[in-house]
């Protein structure tokens, strides 16, 4: 009597596992035809050796690398900077711009109005009027250093974004579960606090990472005030010789913390999938 459904089980799982490596044989060989076939493109064209020179010099690689993954860690630490400080700004004018308190009305009216200017301005442009604005201020206390600089324009534009994805994040939230926790004897506050952020933060999670994957790019912008962070010294390599392979290296640093951020951005939006269609526990 249990023969026949253990033998079912069997067949269907050894069906699944066929199928499996059916596709996973028709992946391969079609990333192998595509990816061959524009490689061939590529090394016949009758301008790849320049290009072979100019982008991919070995030799202007060694000798350019060092200094720029020296200044490569320029980048790093102001990125981690500006994420904590974007982390924290960004909640609080979300938190502003989500209450509905007639005391804090104009609060809400500068976060909205920081909010859309910053959103609307391309950060580069951000970059330059922070950077060279407030030094033309000659106003004493105020920071003059360009990376300081640099990092609280990054800081002023992305958190509006965050501050964004931080409100669709808190609107998510079902207004039963701060009903819920107000019944129970939870102030405002602490149900803003003990309820409704934690589940509002758990599903922007993805999002938020995806905006600092961007964020880590954008460090690259603070270049134009002057400091000698990697895209800067590869620009420099590159003029000495006219040979592109240092800003190739510096692309290559980039993507060595984009390119995993962008796999763990990938797992929890793949996770967050699962869960939602209750494929895994919570």
């Amino acid at each position: 009597m249990t023969t026949v459904p253990v033998d079912r089980r069997a067949a269907r799982e050894l069906a699944r596992r066929r199928k499996a490596r059916r596709g996973t044989l028709i992946a391969v060989v079609s990333s192998v035809v595509v990816l061959g076939g524009l490689a061939a493109i590529v090394l016949t064209s009758s301008g790849w050796p320049a290009v072979k020179s100019t982008f991919f010099s070995w030799s202007a690689f060694k000798t350019s690398f060092p200094d720029i993954l020296k200044a490569f860690w320029i980048d790093v630490k102001l990125f981690i900077a500006v994420e904590a400080v974007v982390l924290v700004l960004g909640l609080v004018i979300a938190l502003v711009r989500t209450t509905r308190a007639p005391a804090l009305f104009p609060l809400r009216l500068l976060s909205t109005l920081w909010v859309d200017i910053l959103r609307g301005v391309p950060t580069i442009l951000v970059v330059y009027l922070i950077g060279f604005g407030i030094p033309a201020l000659q106003l004493s206390g105020l920071p003059t250093d360009p990376v300081v600089l640099g990092g609280i324009a990054l800081a002023m534009s992305y958190s509006a974004y965050v501050a964004e994805v931080y409100r669709a994040g808190i609107h998510s939230v079902h207004p039963s579960q701060r009903a819920a926790a107000l019944a129970v004897g939870l102030t405002q506050t602490q149900a803003m606090r003990r309820v409704v952020l934690p589940q509002a933060v758990r599903r922007v999670l993805a999002p938020l990472l995806n905006d600092f994957i961007s964020l880590q790019k954008d460090v690259a912008l603070v270049s134009v005030l002057g400091p000698l962070e990697a895209f800067r010294v590869a620009q420099i390599n590159a003029a000495e010789n006219f040979n592109y392979t240092p800003l190739i290296a510096a692309a290559l640093l980039y993507l060595a913390v984009t390119v995993p951020l962008a796999r763990m951005l990938d797992r929890m939006q793949a996770r967050s999938r699962d869960v939602t269609s209750g494929t895994v526990p919570l």
